[in-house]
């Protein structure tokens, strides 16, 4: 049996339909509905029922949708159900760095990998003084997101203590944000590069504007006219970029920085993952910014990428959940 962990349905119709059509057996576990009890694993009939393979697919932009309560529970759950022995894709040490840009930030600094200049507060007064030593714009963003939520950007001193007076800043589920430098990007966007069971899987480069911070791939897909007010999206990724005035397409990264990809997300823990990284305009250094446990992989990925990474990322989940299984029985026999 299989277990999927999930908050936004429509972001998995894909995987669910393609267990569907493998006629393998799943159940969907909502994570703004968990129930468990502490002690199943003690339980010979809990531990019977127990998923062969459990698939966190969980989101850190849940709150947005009203399922905020559900994040930090996910943490809990998964820890529970590696206790009991259970497979987990993307378990508690991938979901702990999902779920805090701020662990993120200092696991690069452990690599010794670029990224933007950062410090993290928990009070939006400290907000100013967070930015000493840095260079405007910045951006102040909180620790649990995704999706762009909550992120904004602050191109004087002047703006942002003005948003702090005026109780703008988004400290998100756990109270903690992130204030760092806005890297203006290169050629007009940045570059997320896809990673499965330790492998390169793809990468795309996805058009940005320094203003919109919402660049979920899986809806890069036809781009509207340029508003004449903000957009507010309900929380959710929205249908397409906000005028980006083009697609993602097809990125081809260096080595050097597909190695750096694999060796942090295999770092934190990832089965299946994205990394995004810059190129900064202003002297050509990439920064790595964002990692992310939760792919939702490129929408019309054929004509992006030339390939439905969703066909090697089931046929892999059928490999684990078979071991798994055989595991098992060894395991009770």
């Amino acid at each position: 049996m299989i277990d999927i962990l999930y908050e936004h349905p429509a972001w998995f119709a894909r995987l669910f339909a393609a267990l569907d059509d493998r006629q393998l057996p799943y159940r969907r576990v909502h994570a703004a509905a968990l129930c468990f009890a502490p002690a199943w694993r003690h339980d010979p009939a809990a531990r019977a029922a127990a998923p062969d393979l459990l698939i966190n697919r969980m989101s850190p932009s849940a709150d947005r949708r009203g399922h905020g309560h559900g994040i930090l529970a996910s943490l809990q759950y998964l820890e529970s159900m590696e206790a009991g022995g259970v497979r987990v894709i993307n378990g508690s040490k991938a979901y702990g760095f999902e779920i805090s840009k701020a662990r993120q930030m200092a696991l690069l600094a452990d690599l010794g990998l670029p990224f933007p200049a950062t410090r993290v507060i928990n009070v939006a007064d400290q907000a100013v003084a967070a930015t000493t030593g840095m260079r405007y714009p910045v951006v102040v963003k909180p620790s649990v997101g995704g999706s762009g939520a909550g992120v904004l950007r602050f191109d004087r001193e002047a703006d942002l203590r003005a948003a702090v007076e005026a109780g703008q800043l988004d400290f998100g589920v756990d109270q903690l944000a992130l204030v760092q430098e806005f890297i203006p990007a290169r050629d007009g966007h940045i570059t997320r590069v896809e990673v499965l069971d330790g492998q390169y899987l793809y990468a795309i480069d996805v058009p940005v504007t320094g203003q919109s911070f919402n660049l979920c791939p899986a809806d890069l897909c036809d781009v509207p006219e340029p508003p004449t007010a903000p957009i507010v999206v309900d929380g959710a990724c929205p249908v397409a970029l906000p005028w980006a005035g083009r697609r993602a397409s097809q990125a081809h990264p260096p080595q050097a920085i597909i190695d750096a990809v694999v060796r942090m997300t295999s770092a934190a823990g990832f089965d299946v993952g994205g990394v995004e990284y810059v190129v900064d305009d202003r002297d050509g250094q990439p920064y790595f910014y964002d990692v992310n446990a939760l792919s939702n992989f490129v929408a019309d990925a054929p004509a992006v990428i030339g390939f439905d990474p969703w066909e090697p990322f089931v046929a892999w989940l059928v490999g684990v959940h078979d071991a798994a299984v055989s595991e098992r029985r060894a395991v009770t026999a």
